[in-house]
């Protein structure tokens, strides 16, 4: 049975780029559309050359190497020709195989935004994509708010869309501009725009996120008869975001009622880097993934009630929808209050620990853990903390060095110019081999002084921790008032690339914070000597 082909559009460049806090720079820009061009994308939009010296530059030379390198920009203005148009004749001059316009097909639009006539608008659209067709590069139009305007005014949706066609428009785009669409609507109008004449194999799909339907959307639009999708890594876009390739390559390629029927570049070896491709992506951007993104997600494939766990480790089938394997991930079976034992034997074992199941030191890890958990610690989301503890509780970590006291300082005072400025500073006893080392220090804030302390003299072992770095620190109140019980999460990095989690609960934030320090620090010297698992560092 032939299949029909799905084609993949991202746009993350250009709609990633209106997603607030995010701002990408020539060389994230070349970067993440290296990543896409080796995962195996079709359409890569880049932006729109022209409209800043960031896209101007990115579009100086083509990106790719395998997928269509694309520049998006507007048809050309009304009462202007497209040969004396300067914003079109940018497009037309970038390094880009193809152009993709976007052209308004809702009435509304037309009237409040242009301020043209409705045939001025179509003129533009088919004077813009005859001028793309010439210069030798493949047509695309984005027909913004077409779902809206098919409401408004289906004739010259309709219409719209048409004259794109006629001109030689390689592929229209129905956008769901405004997110609000729903499945069904979405089904109707494109059947109704492939009976106007447009094939399905020349129409593609446009969704935003709005009502939380955008992969909804997407996928109905193919029920429909679109062939193309664009969409953006992790669902990155202005507002709620744009629909989720990284949630619709799995879906197209691993559901059978997909799968069956349709194909796309990527294959089943090409999806194993999906959960990569969604992290590098976060991580360019310094961003901390969503742990609940389907497929890729660090939860996406985790259980933790305890039943759950007991029938996922006799069959992973009874509680999974797909490999974990097959996208990159793996499967998690937490431990935390509400796990059983099962747990516990498969987390240990993952981690390359060895613990009979009817060993008294398992009950008293579980113990430990379940009241920890209690008071407040999360072992699901400190990982490292998890192993230091349970190998503690086993009876096999090292005494490295071993901290007497700290003092943390908070000065609030005028420096020698007059400003008003607030000091941290934070000194610490630390005891190496039998020797006692004080180390002081000044930082950004008290948690920095004592990180800074803390790191800066740990006699022999001082040369293992030089490329530790901490990545991100949380700070989580448990209840309320200035007296509340605070929970501190540190990620830490290393040059290996490596990152891991750690934990610190107490009534006293500082206190809370060096617990998680203590334990990154301890932490990395036992992955130094290939004492620590695998998993906490991933």
């Amino acid at each position: 049975m032939t299949r029909d082909k799905i084609t993949l559009f991202d746009t993350t460049l250009r709609d990633g780029q209106q997603t607030p806090g995010i701002d990408f720079s020539v060389e994230d820009k070349i970067a993440i559309a290296a990543m896409l061009d080796e995962f195996g994308i079709d359409f890569i939009e880049g932006g729109y050359p022209g409209a800043n010296p960031t896209d101007t530059t990115f579009f100086s030379r083509k990106r790719t190497k395998q997928a269509g390198f694309v520049a998006f920009g507007m048809t050309k203005r009304a009462g202007i020709s497209a040969s004396n148009d300067p914003g079109l004749t940018q497009l037309l001059q970038a390094k880009a195989d193809a152009i993709c316009l976007v052209a308004k097909s809702w009435d509304y639009h037309v009237k409040v935004a242009l301020g043209c006539s409705n045939e001025e608008n179509l003129e533009s659209i088919r004077d813009s994509v005859k001028a793309v067709v010439a210069a030798s590069k493949l047509s695309m139009v984005d027909c913004e708010h077409f779902f809206d305007g098919y409401k408004a005014n289906p004739d010259y949706a309709i219409a719209c869309a048409r004259q794109a066609y006629d001109a030689g428009a390689r592929w229209v785009v129905l956008c769901d501009t405004n997110g609000g669409t729903q499945p069904p609507e979405i089904r109707e109008i494109v059947q109704a725009v492939i009976a106007s004449g447009i094939p399905g194999s020349s129409l593609g799909i446009h969704a935003h996120n709005d009502t939380g339907q955008a992969v909804a959307n997407s996928l109905a639009a193919v029920e429909a008869g679109v062939r193309q999708i664009q969409g953006t890594l992790n669902g990155l876009g202005e507002r709620c975001g744009n629909a989720d390739l990284v949630t619709i390559i799995p879906t197209l390629c691993l559901k059978e009622t997909y799968a069956s029927r349709f194909e796309t570049s990527i294959d089943r070896e090409k999806l194993v880097g999906l959960t990569r491709l969604s992290r590098a992506f976060d991580e360019l951007l310094n961003r901390s993934p969503n742990h609940q993104s389907p497929y890729v997600g660090g939860s996406a494939f985790a259980t933790k009630a305890g039943i759950h766990a007991s029938a996922l480790l006799k069959d992973p089938k009874t509680y999974e929808h797909v490999e974990p394997e097959s996208v990159g991930n793996f499967r998690k079976v937490m431990v935390s209050d509400q796990g059983g034992k099962a747990n516990f034997l498969n987390e240990l074992k993952r981690r390359g620990i060895t613990v009979a199941k009817d060993d008294p030191k398992l009950d008293t890890l579980i113990s430990v853990v379940k009241e920890r958990e209690a008071s407040g610690y999360a072992y699901e989301g400190a990982d490292a903390s998890f192993e230091l503890l349970a190998l503690k509780t086993l009876g096999t970590v090292p005494d490295f060095f071993a901290v007497e006291s700290f003092r943390v300082m908070v000065e609030r005072r005028f420096d020698s110019h007059g400003k008003l400025k607030t000091v941290s500073e934070a000194v610490v006893k630390v005891l190496v081999d039998g020797e006692m080392v004080m180390s002081v220090a000044e930082g950004d804030g008290p948690v920095n002084a004592l990180d800074i302390a803390l790191r800066k003299d740990l006699g022999k072992y001082q040369s293992e921790i030089l490329d530790l770095e901490l990545a991100d620190y949380k700070v989580r109140i448990l209840n309320g008032g200035t007296e509340a019980i605070t929970r501190v999460l540190i990620e830490s990095t290393d040059a290996s690339g490596a990152r891991w989690w750690t934990v610190g609960v107490s009534e006293n934030i500082i206190d809370a914070s060096f617990q998680a320090l203590m334990d990154s620090i301890v932490y990395k010297l036992m992955k130094n000597r290939q004492l620590a698992g695998k998993i906490a560092a991933e």
